[in-house]
């Protein structure tokens, strides 16, 4: 049987001691300090709104982990959203709007995905570069779709599908717990998630141990554009519509900033996912808890900047 000083190691070892220490400091602080806080619907609407950027985030671990980065997640979700609920509207069967919808979402943000590691590892772009060109084509794509405008449904059955929650949780929360277990079993029981470990550490070291560095990168890059099709189908189903201009906005800063808090390492070759997960809820709470406080919206981002700024120099250090 392990012992406490076994399991502390181990947690260790998952690389989610910092930040989930972090988190329960943060909860206790936040509970003391806010009543309002402690309310049950309140925790449960943080955990519902940190959904649709925590999905994204959950992709872009992947991606980060083998060494690159993808600027063009929120602006792949807008047209994934965009298109696929214009797809909807031309259904006038719900049920059959619904499965369409759901097509076309994943679908498409499989195909962004995929455009981006065709760049990445056959055309041999830096990814910073061919993901911002992609970030820029992805939102003029979807205003063209949609005239700069806003897309919206009248599927009753999309409309449930955003407020569905299973046992008092909201269903994106679920959907973001589940994908959360499933992408960390790849990457922690998978030769693919070995293979995706060792190309970000050392991508020559790798092609020297017969790894297929480009097809291992291609991959990643297609799970993050799966993320932000799904990320889509439940933003939309939530707001009942997606807006071309608004829709997925700074959402892979956002993705980002909860991988490096959760001890993903910038330079590739270590992730986790429940640190992933950790981060994702750590920059929800100090949302949520900043409104509480009444501190000014415009200062917000000065926090979340030096909770970033902090979380990479303790990564350093370690």
């Amino acid at each position: 049987m392990l012992n406490v000083m076994d399991l502390r190691n181990k947690f260790r070892s998952a690389g989610a001691w910092g930040s989930f220490l972090a988190l329960v400091v943060l909860l206790v602080i936040c509970c003391i300090s806010s009543p309002s806080f402690r309310n049950v619907q309140n925790l449960l609407n943080i955990t519902r709104q940190v959904s649709y950027s925590g999905i994204i985030a959950l992709g872009m671990t992947f991606v980060i982990i083998g060494g690159g980065i993808d600027l063009s997640v929120g602006s792949l979700l807008a047209l994934a959203g965009c298109l696929s609920l214009m797809a909807m509207n031309l259904c006038s069967d719900p049920v059959m709007g619904l499965a369409v919808c759901i097509g076309c979402a994943i679908v498409l943000g499989c195909a962004g995905g995929a455009v981006n590691g065709l760049l990445v590892t056959f055309g041999r772009i830096p990814p910073f570069i061919a993901t911002l060109g992609m970030f820029s084509i992805f939102r003029s794509l979807a205003l063209y779709a949609a005239d700069a405008g806003l897309v919206t449904t009248g599927n009753t059955l999309f409309q449930k599908l955003g407020r569905a929650a299973v046992l008092g949780i909201p269903l994106p929360a679920l959907i973001l717990l589940v994908l959360t277990a499933v992408f960390s079993l790849i990457l922690t029981r998978t030769a693919y998630g070995r293979h995706l470990c060792a190309v970000g550490a050392n991508e020559k070291v790798a092609r020297y141990a017969a790894i297929s560095t480009g097809k291992v990168r291609f991959v990643s890059y297609l799970i993050a554009g799966l993320t932000s099709g799904i990320s889509a189908i439940l933003l939309g189903g939530r707001l009942n519509s997606v807006s071309s201009t608004n829709a997925g906005m700074s959402y892979e800063l956002d993705a980002i900033a909860a991988v490096i808090i959760g001890g993903t390492a910038m330079s590739g070759g270590r992730g986790y996912m429940w640190g992933t997960l950790v981060g994702v809820l750590i920059l929800g709470i100090v949302g949520n808890v900043l409104d509480m406080w009444g501190v000014s919206v415009n200062l917000q981002g000065t926090v979340k900047g030096a909770v970033i700024i902090a979380a990479v120099l303790i990564q350093r250090k370690r």
